[in-house]
């Protein structure tokens, strides 16, 4: 097979990928954020404290990370057929992969939430801060570069699922290497996706990094105390409004 021929494979592949990849990160940041964010509160010690909910959360969440994608694919085409009309294709493949990132990036908030000081949520209660002040102004601004390498390693581990997504149908890189690479024995163009599936990654991993230690040396730079006069501020503010009604 000639580059002029691969290089049109190549790029619809790319594209399905990156239309895959996209909607299910979008997806899985939408559901998996405050999901991850409500095991934390939810927790013993926490600010609303349920452990029976955070036990049921928690078992979803586990028994959503412990399945692997491929049979989470198969289980889920009622599923997808009912959302989508079809099983098979790149709008098909978006289904299986944002609910299987839904739980592996609740994870990884519930990790990053939990490394924030105490000391700041502590010091927002006592200016009588509620839970959703907590979680705007602490929680959320202290986690977010890690939430930022968390969203990295999500869209990574997603990459990965949308190649296995390619095997059944659901097109894409994943698919162009079996049905070219493997099935019709083209080794070079196999290993064409390969190398771009390598750089992709590599790239994405450059960006997130990047992106995560900016915002950690913007943080340490600026420290808590701003955040701190900030909710003071505004507590006087509040308290002076409540007297002149």
């Amino acid at each position: 097979m000639t580059w002029s021929e691969m290089q049109p494979l190549l790029s619809d592949a790319c594209s399905q990928t990156f239309t895959m990849v996209l909607w299910s990160t979008v997806i899985a940041i939408v559901a998996g954020l405050p999901l991850g964010i409500l095991l934390v509160l939810t927790d013993r010690g926490g600010l609303l404290q349920n452990v029976l909910a955070n036990k049921v959360i928690g078992q979803v969440v586990n028994v959503g990370r412990s399945m692997p994608f491929i049979i989470l694919m198969v289980a889920l085409m009622s599923f997808t057929r009912w959302v989508t009309g079809t099983t098979i294709g790149t709008t098909a493949a978006i289904v299986p992969l944002a609910i299987g990132g839904i739980p592996f990036f609740a994870r990884l908030v519930e990790t990053a939430v939990r490394e924030v000081d105490q000391g700041l949520v502590e010091a927002v209660q006592s200016m009588g801060g509620n839970t959703w002040t907590i979680v705007r102004k602490v929680l959320v601004p202290e986690a977010l570069p890690s939430l930022i390498a968390s969203t990295t390693t999500t869209i990574i581990a997603l990459i990965g699922y949308s190649a296995m997504a390619g095997t059944v149908g659901g097109g894409g890189l994943g698919d162009l290497a079996v049905r070219y690479g493997y099935q019709r024995f083209e080794t070079e163009l196999m290993w064409i996706t390969v190398a771009v599936l390598a750089v992709v990654i590599s790239l994405i991993q450059f960006a997130g990094d990047f992106a995560a230690r900016s915002l950690h040396r913007r943080g340490a730079r600026s420290g808590p105390a701003p955040k701190l006069r900030l909710l003071k501020a505004e507590e006087p503010a509040a308290a002076e409004i409540s007297k002149v009604a």
